[in-house]
């Protein structure tokens, strides 16, 4: 399972994809989501502005897995 830290409190769906290089552009999320099958804590999900908070974790299609950590100040 990959780890994606953030330092705010929470980090949207959309802005997820973008950083673990799913997609390309923020605009690309919402065909990414009409697509692909995506979980978030074992739910599936399609709305990409879904709030994702410290403990979440996402799931997608191919099987890979990222869960949101806090970063360490």
């Amino acid at each position: 399972m990959n780890v994606l830290k953030i330092s705010t409190p929470y980090i949207t769906l959309g802005q997820l994809l973008k950083e673990a290089g799913v997609i390309d552009t923020g605009g690309m999320a919402k065909w990414y989501l009409s697509e692909y099958e995506v979980l978030v804590n074992d739910e599936s999900e399609d709305r990409r502005g879904k709030k994702l908070r410290v403990g979440d974790v996402v799931r997608f299609s191919d099987g890979t897995s990222i869960e949101i950590a806090q970063t360490e100040e």
